[in-house]
């Protein structure tokens, strides 16, 4: 008996380690194929030449444009996965995210009346003011969803009000938009439709910075998140202060998908398929596995759906919420399909 449960444990860990090495080396290919692939072909000799801070043409195109971008769906896509599983937890329903919630609606909502504020008036909006106006859209969202989640006796009811709530947002948001300046407008529509481009080394490093900073006591709460996970009565009765640990997932799923709102706009469906793709790979619940795999994920996820939107129809550019809602939604379908069976 000792034995099989040992060499179960050996599977299980050789499991695991095969996929991280995978989601890993997934990430790095999608990574260099972004950086090579787009409307101008670049050779793999011009990228390494451009990293290493060789002048040319090739070299600032991957330097301005492509290599923000890879850094922020990587990033950004990473953010999001997480997010989506913190939320997943916080709720108790496997189809949560920060997108079917409302919370991404509402932290464009908010950026929206900042960008035009702040525009409006000849003042320039910097990539902190970016996140603090995402990040109390995303409170403000949260903080309307989290009473009906203690009244709903289904979790489909939830999910309903989170996108009554999206609608709302997203309605109010063009009310608003009507009464901006032109070229505010074409600002805010290009941010709207959800986009990687645009971002440059600077706000890459920004957002870099505030998404490691949330991931770090994302981790450390792997074990109350365990419990937790396991129903509030154990979690309490294992030494969990639920009162602080429900504040602190909610501050932080609100801050990894404020973060991906305030510099790509909304992008759908990564914050509910990544984190349930992941956890069928490594055939295991445990948070500590399951949190930087599905950062990896969703990692590998945006950078894949970036690809296809900036390669799919070049020189003409999808948005990523478009790709990432046609390939993610077939997995939010055969989940709620195998949770029925």
């Amino acid at each position: 008996m000792e034995q099989t449960n040992r060499a179960a444990k050996i599977n299980r860990t050789t499991r695991c380690a095969v996929c991280y090495a995978a989601l890993l080396l997934l990430t790095l290919a999608l990574g260099a194929a972004g950086l090579r692939f787009g409307s101008v072909k670049i050779t793999a000799q011009e990228i390494i030449s451009a990293l290493g801070g060789e002048k040319s043409t090739a070299a600032d195109i991957i330097m301005i444009s492509r290599l923000p971008r890879v850094i922020a769906a990587t990033v950004l896509g990473g953010a999001l996965a997480v997010s989506g599983y913190l939320l997943q937890t916080f709720f108790a329903n496997p189809i949560a995210g920060p997108f079917v919630l409302g919370i991404s609606s509402g932290a464009k909502l908010t950026v929206a009346l900042a960008m035009i504020v702040f525009l409006g008036n000849g003042m320039t909006l910097d990539s902190a003011g970016l996140i603090i106006a995402a990040f109390v859209g995303s409170l403000l969202s949260l903080g309307l969803i989290i009473p009906v989640s203690g009244r709903a006796q289904k979790n489909y009811m939830l999910i309903v009000c989170g996108i009554m709530i999206g609608y709302i947002c997203s309605a109010v948001t063009e009310f608003v938009v009507t009464f901006a300046d032109d070229s505010n407008i074409v600002n805010l529509h290009n941010w709207s439709m959800g986009s990687f481009s645009g971002i440059g080394m600077d706000e890459a490093g920004v957002m870099s910075a505030v998404v490691l900073a949330a991931m770090v006591p994302t981790f450390l709460l792997s074990k109350q998140i365990g419990a937790y996970q396991l129903g509030e009565a154990y979690a309490r009765n294992s030494g969990v202060n639920i009162r602080w640990f429900r504040l602190a997932v909610i501050l932080l799923s609100s801050l990894l998908s404020a973060c991906v709102t305030a510099f790509a706009g909304p992008v759908s469906f990564v914050g509910i398929a990544v984190p349930h793709v992941v956890k069928r790979m490594l055939g295991t619940a445990k948070p500590r596995v399951i949190i930087p795999a599905a950062f990896l994920g969703g990692a590998c996820f945006c950078l894949l759906c970036d690809l296809i939107a900036r390669t799919l129809f070049a020189p003409t550019e999808l948005s990523i919420g478009s790709v990432t809602a046609v390939l993610g939604a077939p997995v939010v379908i055969f989940i709620m399909m195998s949770r029925k069976k």
